[in-house]
């Protein structure tokens, strides 16, 4: 899973990268083995910055992030 995160400082909008409908501007990818995890995170463009937000299994992380 470490290796699907690192893979956002080189390129944040991979394929399968999904927007998330919240007013903070966050994305998603899926993670580890299986893919059965969430990164959640957001892009600021103009810091160069990907802020990762929660990591978690996909049953439990779309729990309090609106």
């Amino acid at each position: 899973m470490t290796r699907d995160i690192l893979s956002l400082e080189e390129n944040p909008r991979p394929r399968g990268v999904e927007k998330l409908e919240t007013k903070e501007k966050l994305w998603r990818i899926h993670a580890g083995p299986g893919k059965s995890y969430r990164v959640i995170y957001q892009i600021r463009d103009e810091a160069l910055l990907v802020l990762v937000v929660k990591v978690g299994d996909r049953k439990e992380v779309y729990r309090r992030v609106k």
